[in-house]
């Protein structure tokens, strides 16, 4: 091949993607409402958030802990917002863990004792906007789970499925933070 003609092969190479990228640009909405957005999923008018500890109505303790630490995390590494106190901030998410369970999924037939056990946590929430006083989003009865295995051989402690389920929970509220499509 020709100096020449190497040179015009490269051009034409160099050319190729322009047709498709118009597809692409076709294919996306700059709102949400009107189908894919190549913007955030966030609301943009507001810039941070309060987390205050959620109320805890179940006899299990520390989950609310574990709670506010996993959505300021979420929060901090999914979304535009800062987390900051209630004093500084525009926007507040509060709620109730409403019910924390541990259900028992199956166990050993000769000793008795769980081999899976499961951890269900349930919680009601409200994202506020504190300029305003208006409700951005309100649930009731977001619900997570975990399976732990706490027989032997592995031996799980309950700890890992209250992780789990949490990780799981501040996530979904976090989410329901997202613009309504």
């Amino acid at each position: 091949m020709t100096y020449h003609a190497a040179r015009r092969l490269a051009r034409y190479a160099m050319l190729l993607p322009l047709p498709f990228t118009g597809l692409f640009a076709i294919g996306c909405a700059s709102s949400p409402n009107e189908g894919y957005a190549a913007v955030s999923p966030y609301p943009s008018k507001y810039r941070s958030v309060a987390v205050p500890i959620f109320r805890n109505q179940s006899y299990m303790r520390g989950f609310e802990l574990d709670l506010a630490d996993a959505v300021v995390k979420e929060i901090e590494s999914t979304t535009p917002y800062k987390v900051r106190s209630e004093a500084t901030a525009d926007t507040v998410l509060r709620g109730t863990l409403t019910a924390i369970d541990l259900i028992e999924l199956s166990k050993d037939p000769s000793t008795g004792l769980a081999n899976e056990m499961m951890v269900r946590v349930r919680a009601d929430f409200e994202w506020v906007d504190l300029r305003s006083g208006e409700r951005i989003v309100a649930k009731q009865g977001v619900e997570s789970s975990a399976l732990f295995v706490p027989s032997y051989p592995a031996r799980e402690p309950l700890e890992l499925g209250r992780f789990a389920a949490v990780q799981q929970l501040a996530h979904d509220l976090v989410g329901a933070m997202q613009s309504k499509w």
